[in-house]
């Protein structure tokens, strides 16, 4: 990040802050603010869509502000229910610690560690006891909690909502109390969550937090948030390599979208950018820039020089024409299978003849050989597709 960070840098790409006039005072009054963002660990390790949050957390940081890293070991022995549509399993102790443990180590891969207090809410939660949590939980009534989105809806459909479900946006408010937060930060997702916290906070006679709210990245879909478990992902310990191909995957029109919410560059960097596509540059040697911005974040310059190298071998070898048909294909979800989606390209007259290519290993995507004849190529994405030595297209599918 060059120079000092503002405010105008905090709020790019911000989906909402509520109150906006309160964020305002609190930036402008010269006081360290009290900067609160919660992670539950519910899996080992961080993508590219926890980043979003966490480079602004970096900001504010770099601002002079306190940032909590709330690791959620309590809350994530529940299960945020949050964009479930059923009950989710809960973590044993055992993985919960565990997964904290990686988180603790990932996050200062951007955030300072000399400057970030990390917390986590069993340190309150486990002395609270039965009747503070019954308390808690007189606080609010059943009919607030069901106009959550998420509750609503499995409400009226018929599906089960367990009690300790209504018992997360509580306890995710109370660390605010806790913490007494000045500003909590969350995806959007976690909006009712977040405001919780204003409540319980006032409740207790504290200065509301403000709260803002971030954007759910997409993933290498181009369509889900990004997510392990729908495998869409960029893990930030993902190898160079990996990382670099990864980003070069995503399709151009998603391009912008990551430098928006993933990069450091400032407002006008990225203006340049743009216009250097606009004045006919290639977007793949913009691609190049984002993925070696990100690898050197995540690993180091020389990680991202080597892994640019190995990108450039690999399409010389393969010899993959800069001029090359483009395509935009609308496909159904049966029609993302290699050998259809070669048909619908025009690259082979039929499946079957797909299928040969295949077993020659003439067919490849972005240089790397298809070996699997049942392949599913993944909607919303851009990939050069070959067949043979001479048949090429770059493919987004839609």
């Amino acid at each position: 990040m060059n120079g000092k960070p503002g405010v105008a840098e905090f709020l790019r790409g911000v989906d909402e802050v509520l109150v906006a006039d309160e964020l305002e005072k609190k930036l402008a009054s010269g006081k360290q603010l009290v900067v609160k963002a919660g992670f539950d660990p519910t899996a080992p390790d961080l993508h590219l869509g926890h980043t979003v949050l966490i480079n602004k957390l970096k900001i504010l940081q770099d601002m002079g502000h306190q940032v909590v890293f709330l690791i959620g070991d309590f809350t994530g022995m529940i299960g945020d229910p949050t964009g479930k549509n059923v009950t989710r399993k809960p973590l044993s102790r055992d993985d919960v610690l565990a997964n904290a443990q990686t988180y603790k180590e990932q996050v200062f891969k951007i955030l300072d560690p000399d400057k970030t207090q990390v917390r986590f809410n069993s340190e309150w939660m486990g002395k609270l006891g039965a009747d503070g949590l019954i308390k808690l939980a007189a606080s609010q009534t059943v009919a607030r909690m069901l106009e959550r989105d998420d509750f609503k809806k499995r409400y009226q459909g018929g599906q089960p909502i367990a009690i300790h479900e209504f018992l997360y946006p509580l306890i995710q408010g109370w660390d605010s109390v806790e913490l007494r937060a000045d500003i909590e930060m969350g995806g959007t997702d976690q909006r009712f969550n977040l405001l919780m916290g204003r409540e319980l906070q006032k409740e207790q006679g504290q200065t509301p937090q403000t709260v803002v709210t971030v954007p759910l990245l997409e993933g290498l879909d181009g369509v889900q948030k990004m997510s392990k478990s729908l495998g869409n992902y960029i893990g930030i310990t993902d190898a160079p390599n990996d990382m670099f191909g990864k980003v070069m995957s995503v399709s151009d029109d998603l391009m912008w979208r990551y430098f928006e919410l993933l990069s450091f560059r400032s407002e006008e960097e990225l203006q340049a950018l743009r216009a250097r596509v606009e004045g006919g540059a290639n977007p793949r040697d913009i691609k190049i820039e984002l993925a070696q911005e990100l690898i050197t974040r995540f690993h180091d310059s020389a990680a991202a020089d080597a892994a640019l190298q190995d990108f450039i071998q690999r399409f010389q070898k393969n010899a993959i024409p800069d001029d090359m048909p483009e395509l935009t294909l609308n496909l159904a979800p049966e029609q993302l299978g290699i050998a259809s989606v070669l048909k619908e390209a025009g690259l082979v007259a039929s499946t079957s003849e797909a299928m040969r290519m295949i077993k020659q290993g003439a067919v490849k995507i972005d240089g790397d050989k298809v070996s699997d004849a049942k392949h599913l190529c993944q909607s919303g994405s851009e990939h050069v597709y070959q067949v043979g030595k001479r048949k090429f297209a770059r493919i987004q599918i839609s």
